[in-house]
């Protein structure tokens, strides 16, 4: 039960087969020893003893040469290891009722270090001090060097073999220059618009990063920048070969980089303020917190009008929910960490005028349009942001990164309650599901360095989430609040501020992108202008009026100039010297500046800690809210120069080793430590795993199989199913239904809840769910029954706003919220915590931190039920066709095809839809049975 109470779209085949005439069969990669020749090196140092295991889909293999390209468009065939994952991955679903430890390895690669003789497939040297020595079924680089360099260069190297095209397309999107590099699409356009205003840097900001962690960082950044310049050197090495030998990733030729006849053309050199755009993109995509603060005041701003001030603020802060009693908590000893609460007498607050809101215009200067040649106004209205299965053409396929994501889990179990007497460890990062994937597996074995596991490409000197030699670590997006708005005063005019007392100009970035028609891409030629105005407080991102005066609204975070510093941590997670024991991890993830949480299993215990640079807040400031930029509300201790700060130390972050057991879902961390944004209530996703984990632990004997057991159901649970439906349930009994057909659909509902409120195939490969109808009603009914519980008695002003603060609905067939359709990702953002305490609250049932207010049926449990009754015979009546649209992937009505992950194109290879699970998309399993 719940701790309620106390705690690309390519040419036509015509086309293609015109760039194939004349191009030359691919060259070997690198020059590679026969495998049959080879012996097996013994893996130093693995005290896992076969019983660490991952699996990243669809396969490691991410490049594809232009006739590889073309075979697959054409034939349908894949290059190697480039999908060999994606089958295991996907037959969990089906499979992990009857999973044991024996079995684990049919759903998981093996992950020990090392390639056993028998399963060498290929060996390559880049260096006479280094090997790159790739297994049979997965086709992973194990990378084995001598020297520290050869090591470094060889993770280089082997990136470009796996990765050098969305590594490419990457530090274009962090450079803010996609549309220049891969054509003019609006999927393109929206990356690098959605991207580079949160890091819109020069290239001399690019450099003084750089020189700031090998100033301030003493001998381990030296380390740090040495390491990263041999992984660039090793990345050039491959360019080089790759085009000279003409095996280059086909995007090149289909963007119009390369000539497929004359191989006249070039692959820019990689240099390291290339690995800082590379890090701001994945830095803000999956390590970010707070903002959000104008859209909050807002709400508030509507609740206050409709309520009145006090009255008004009571409702908003219900509904805001910083600090929940009844949300789950990874920390769950009671321990609290007291963080970002709001103050008891808040200062330096700045709500702007009613109305007066306007976001700062980020598009110019357009012209032509992607697919039409049309031209745009000059001045765009607002920044376009990328949605889903709007756009036609793109290397990048529609929605392929979207809001921010944190589907990543975490599942451990302390020694005391497994079967072993060893901590058990199921956790990993959710990326999204891409082809190829961001992230990348890889080995790594050199001085200084033992680790397996994965990398964001590009980035990847270091492992950065995997195993040790006797330990393993992941993390989960933690969202803390690392990023604040100010309310900067303007003077002069539009582009002036005032900064402590005098009027200083802002300074003016902007990106100028020109695309021309490609054969990946068939927009007319065009062009638009990107700009962002930055202060001292950061990045400009609304204009409105506050007490009648002219203001800009800015954003800052901690970790905006510091995009690398995290290098240090990661290098440190990989150093068998530095990370012997759970206190010594935490040491080295608190180097760490994103807001992550961070899981750690050996053979002893298990712990957590939660990193990110925490700015220390004035006195009396509301995190939450909008402040004014004055001195006295400034993060204490801050230069702008380098955006630096004051942050709270290591004993003020959520951390613990050998608790019972710790479960997360990008839920809250610890009491005390208030949530960044809506939605931490009393239902939460990580209720899906706290319930199973916590009835493990009661029952003891945990294992792998059973407690990656509890995560594969989580992973297909509907969340409002298995913890809202009970209550529904209990408002739609409170008197017996009269009507046959209500009583039939009411029965349904029971039936699908009793099953365990899954959407889960009849049968694997059925393409058909359990449950169908009821799944379909359930899907139908939540925004109906939210919208008609709370829109009365909110307001239409109100409802919107704080609609605009947080989803409704996020459910694996919503094609809306943060990670759009086909993502896997469901239930992080929604109103099932507000559904859950307001049915309670009609119930009369136990609720601490209750809402303000009853909404459903104004309070009357009768006129609440005759609410659900009426949105419930609404939904029931609505076909598949319509709760199921269609869509560039699915027909209209297609259930299963509709939750269905879909692998989104970073290139020209695709894969085909695996089912729904809510589930990391890199994953490991460990038990460690000794330690050093």
């Amino acid at each position: 039960m719940r701790r309620r109470i106390g705690r690309l779209k390519t040419a036509t085949a015509a086309a293609v087969f015109v760039l194939a005439g004349g191009l030359p069969a691919p060259l070997p990669q690198a020059a590679a020893a026969n495998p049959a020749a080879l012996t097996a090196t013994a893996a130093d140092g693995d005290l896992c003893q076969g019983q660490c295991a991952d699996i990243l889909p669809p396969g490691q293999n991410g490049n594809a040469t232009l006739t590889e390209i073309l075979a697959h468009r054409v034939l349908g065939t894949r290059p190697a290891h480039s999908s060999d994952q994606l089958g295991r991955y996907d037959s969990l679903v089906g499979g992990y009722g009857g999973l044991t430890d024996a079995r684990l390895n049919d759903f998981f690669n093996d992950a020990s270090f090392g390639v056993p003789a028998a399963q060498v497939e290929s060996v390559t040297r880049p260096r006479p001090d280094v090997t790159i020595t790739r297994d049979k079924k997965t086709g992973v680089p194990h990378i084995k060097g001598t020297t520290r360099y050869g090591t470094e260069f060889a993770a280089g190297f082997a990136a470009g073999q796996d990765r050098l095209w969305m590594m490419d397309l990457f530090r274009h999107i962090g450079r803010g220059e996609l549309t220049s590099f891969a054509g003019g699409a609006l999927a393109n356009q929206g990356l690098e618009q959605q991207f580079w205003p949160q890091a819109p840097y020069t290239e001399a900001d690019y450099e003084a990063q750089i020189e700031r962690i090998r100033a301030t960082e003493g001998a381990r950044g030296e380390q740090a920048m040495a390491d990263a310049q041999a992984y660039v050197d090793g990345i050039n090495s491959y360019r080089e070969k790759s085009k000279n030998g003409r095996y280059f990733p086909g995007e090149y030729v289909l963007t119009g980089h390369i000539d497929s006849i004359t191989n006249v053309g070039e692959i820019q050199p990689f240099k390291l303020t290339d690995l800082i755009s590379i890090a701001s993109v994945v830095g803000g995509q999956f390590g970010g917190g707070g903002g959000g603060e104008v859209q909050a005041a807002l709400s508030l701003l509507a609740a206050q009008q409709k309520y009145g001030l006090v009255e008004g603020t009571k409702v908003w802060d219900s509904f805001r929910q910083r600090e929940d009693p009844e949300a789950v908590l990874t920390v769950h000893d009671g321990t609290s960490f007291p963080y970002a609460n709001k103050p008891a007498n808040p200062r330096g607050t700045a709500l702007p005028d009613a109305g007066s809101v306007v976001p700062e215009q980020l598009v110019h200067d357009r012209t032509g349009s992607a697919g039409t040649g049309a031209k745009s106004p000059v001045r765009a209205p607002e920044r376009l942001k990328p949605a889903q299965g709007m756009y036609d053409d793109g290397v990048i396929a529609p929605g392929s990164l979207g809001g921010k994501r944190g589907m990543s889990n975490a599942l451990l179990v302390s020694g005391k309650s497994t079967a072993s007497g060893r901590p058990i460890a199921v956790f990993g990062p959710q990326t999204g599901y891409f082809a190829p994937q961001l992230m990348m597996l890889q080995e790594l074995q050199g001085p200084g360095i033992s680790a397996r596991g994965v990398s964001f490409a590009g980035v990847g000197m270091y492992v950065q989430m995997g195993r040790g030699q006797d330990y393993a670590w992941s993390a989960t997006s933690a969202a803390q609040d690392i990023t604040d708005t100010y309310t900067v005063q303007l003077c002069q005019d539009e582009v002036h501020y005032l900064y402590r007392g005098v009027c200083t100009p802002m300074e003016k970035l902007e990106k100028r992108n020109a695309w021309k028609p490609t054969v990946a891409d068939s927009t007319a030629p065009g062009s638009y202008r990107m700009q962002v105005w930055r202060t001292k407080y950061g990045i400009v991102t609304h204009r409105a009026t506050v007490g009648g005066k002219p203001v800009a609204y800015t954003s800052l975070r901690t970790t905006y100039r510091h995009e690398a510093d995290s290098i240090i941590g990661f290098q440190m997670l990989n150093d068998p010297s530095f990370v012997t024991d759970a206190a010594s991890f935490q040491q080295a993830v608190h180097n760490i500046d994103y807001a992550f949480n961070w899981f750690y299993a050996d053979s002893r215990t298990a712990a957590y800690y939660n990193s990110g640079m925490n700015p220390v807040r004035a006195d009396g400031v509301d995190p939450a809210l909008p402040v004014l930029a004055e001195r006295q509300y400034e993060w204490q201790n801050h230069d702008p120069a380098a955006n630096t700060a004051a942050y709270t130390p290591f004993a003020q972050h959520p951390r613990s080793i050998g608790q019972d057991y710790y479960i997360s879902w990008n839920n809250r961390q610890a009491k005390g430590y208030a949530t960044a944004a809506f939605g931490f209530g009393a239902v939460h996703r990580g209720d899906l795993l706290e319930d199973r984990v916590a009835k493990l632990v009661a029952d003891g004997g945990v294992t792998r199989a059973s407690l990656t057991r509890a995560m594969a159901e989580a992973a297909v649970t509907d969340l409002r199913g298995e913890q809202l439906l009970p209550e529904l349930l209990k408002v739609l009994r409170s008197q017996p239904v009269t009507d046959p057909q209500q009583n039939a659909v009411i029965a349904q509902l029971e039936s699908w809840r009793a099953a365990g409120s899954q959407r889960r195939e009849s049968a694997p490969g059925s393409h058909s769910y359990t449950h169908a109808d009821a799944v379909r009603i359930m899907d139908a009914w939540w925004p109906l029954l939210i919208e008609a519980e709370f829109k009365p008695g909110l307001g239409d002003d109100l409802y919107r706003a704080l609609t605009g603060n947080l989803a409704v609905d996020e459910s694996p067939a919503a094609s809306h919220g943060a990670t759009g359709a086909h993502s896997g990702s469901a239930f992080q953002y929604g109103w099932w915590g507000f559904a859950d305490k307001d049915l309670r609250q009609v119930l009369g049932l136990p609720v601490q931190g209750p809402l303000a207010k009853t909404y459903c049926g104004g309070g009357d449990l009768a006129a609440c039920r005759d609410v659900l009754l009426a949105t419930l015979k609404q939904a029931a009546a609505r076909p598949a066709t319509e709760v199921y649209p269609a869509d560039g992937s699915c027909k209209a009505g297609e259930q299963w095809c509709s939750d269905a992950i879909i692998h989104r194109a970073l290139g020209g290879i695709t894969h085909p839809a695996i089912s729904w699970q809510n589930r990391p998309t890199y994953q490991q399993v460990a038990e460690f049975p000794s330690h050093r």
